[in-house]
């Protein structure tokens, strides 16, 4: 069974949202969405210093199932990328909420972040994949 976090908010494109007390966005993929692409072998994260969309495709991760593209949940300026996940994406599998994370990103519109899921909402659309 997967684990959806309460203090996270969600995308039904499967990824999560963790806003810092600084206002830092931090964006990974969910224990769900791991579990759906098995084990993880590559990862291409965004560059830092763009500026994305909400729903624009930022990233790309392969599994030994296939490849999935990945969809930024909240619009503003990619500040940093986790060079640790391109390193050894493995670990997307292992920790996807914690050292798993993809990227950071500074939100240019915090009412964004009301569009997105809570755990039990996204929880009951994962139950129907």
């Amino acid at each position: 069974m997967s684990n959806f976090p309460q203090d996270l908010k969600y995308a039904s494109t499967h990824e999560w949202v963790r806003v810092d007390d600084e206002g830092m966005a931090t964006v990974g993929i969910s224990d769900h969405a791991q579990d759906a692409l098995g084990d993880i072998v590559f990862i291409e994260l965004p560059e830092t210093g763009v500026t994305v969309n909400a729903r624009d495709e930022v990233a790309v991760i392969e599994s030994v199932k296939a490849a999935s593209d990945i969809y930024s949940p909240i619009s503003g300026e990619v500040l940093q990328v986790n060079d640790a996940v391109e390193d050894s994406p493995q670990i997307v599998n292992t920790e996807p909420y914690e050292s798993g994370w993809l990227y950071k990103i500074n939100p240019s519109d915090e009412t964004e972040l009301d569009d997105l899921l809570d755990a039990e909402s996204y929880a009951e659309i994962c139950e129907d994949d």
